[in-house]
């Protein structure tokens, strides 16, 4: 339920801008954040994966 919470309080606008805090807006997650995709490590990985990402390519060498 916290999580939930958070989720809904970060989409609000703050009172001032230094107070905002950034969070997936997929799964609500505030560690791991990437601000180039604006989404947690996580979801970033996976829909990468599965190619819904433009641009993104697996790493190998």
């Amino acid at each position: 339920m916290a999580r939930t919470c958070l989720k809904v309080k970060a989409q609000r606008t703050p009172k001032f801008k230094v107070r905002q805090h950034n969070r997936c807006p997929l799964c609500g997650r505030s560690r791991g954040f990437y601000r180039r995709f604006r989404m947690c490590r996580l979801c970033l990985r996976k829909l990468a994966l599965q190619g819904a990402l433009t641009g993104v390519v697996k790493a190998s060498w």
